[in-house]
């Protein structure tokens, strides 16, 4: 495969693994109305017709390019692949490859399910994020323990540069979210109380946990301030219950670059403020706040979502 080249070395065998539905890389509106108005032959004949006009990039397109280019530079990791996973058919996807080719990805690998459930392959990819529109089957990959997020409509990174930066909720996302079932059960003091009783007991990771390891592992390639990947935590809590976050990072032996508490404040600006070309939370409320500012993962995971 073109990826695999002389400067690219695995870590445990594997690359990470980024699959994404056609909905995500490309702006696919006006087509999806065609298919909501008219039904699927419509929908399918609408793209034939279109296959050689290109398609517009998508809120994840940016975040896609950015990830892609890690493969790109001199410097041995374990490399990137991202696979393309769409709903349409083979026969009117091909608008889709042909956009592809047109913008200079190096996406090879695909899977065209015609309208059924795409789940069923991720685990064959050895598939670590899985970005999609699609609510259920973001549903099922984060039941099955992958880290998958619902792409919501919204705003592009505007920010300039290369590096990728990438921002995170904390609880039900990189954490389980046992102290959120608290909050939600008995009040703030009684979650306050309880993160201060445990402050020294790690909170078991959620289900965005491995992808920040394998993250990680392509950051510990690079010098630490020359790094084309930058994380940040960005969570509702403040103090006292920040320190139970820090520590566990501590026990992971994961590295977080910033660690922003808001103790309930707006996540939007401070995530536009960051520069995020991705933002996961579990949390609609936090969600409408950060998509007017940046592209933004909704994690359907965890007591918020029952």
């Amino acid at each position: 495969m073109g990826m695999a080249k002389d400067n690219i070395h695995t870590l445990n065998n594997q690359p990470l693994v980024v699959a994404i539905s056609s909905r995500a890389l490309f702006d696919l509106d006006a087509s999806h109305a065609v298919f909501e108005a008219e039904g699927l032959k419509a929908y399918a004949e609408y793209q034939i017709r279109r296959e050689n006009d290109h398609l517009q990039p998508g809120v994840a397109f940016p975040l896609v390019q950015k990830l892609l280019a890690l493969n790109d530079d001199a410097v041995s990791h374990q490399g990137v692949e991202v696979i393309l996973m769409s709903r349409n058919s083979a026969d009117s996807g091909l608008r889709i490859f042909n956009s592809i080719e047109h913008y200079g990805l190096g996406i090879e690998r695909a899977v065209f399910t015609n309208g059924e459930s795409r789940f069923r392959y991720l685990r064959d990819f050895g598939t670590q994020l899985f970005l999609s529109s699609h609510v259920e089957d973001v549903r099922r990959t984060l039941a099955a323990g992958f880290a998958a997020a619902m792409i919501l409509p919204g705003t592009k990174n505007q920010r300039g540069g290369g590096q990728l930066r990438l921002a995170f909720d904390g609880d039900a996302v990189l954490f389980s979210d046992e102290a959120e079932r608290v909050y939600q059960a008995e009040g703030l003091d009684a979650f306050a109380h309880r993160e201060r009783q445990n402050a020294g007991t790690p909170l078991p990771g959620g289900p965005f946990k491995p992808l920040l390891q394998a993250l990680q592992r392509i950051q510990s390639a690079y010098p630490i301030d020359d790094n084309p990947i930058r994380t940040a935590l960005v969570t509702a809590r403040s103090a006292p219950a920040h320190k139970r976050v820090i520590l566990t990072l501590r026990k992971w032996g994961i590295r977080i670059d910033e660690a922003l508490f808001l103790g309930g404040k707006p996540k939007g600006p401070f995530l536009s403020a960051f520069g995020a070309d991705i933002f996961f939370d579990d949390q609609q409320v936090h969600c409408e706040s950060a998509r007017e500012h940046v592209p933004t993962g909704h994690v359907p995971h965890g007591v918020q979502n029952s």
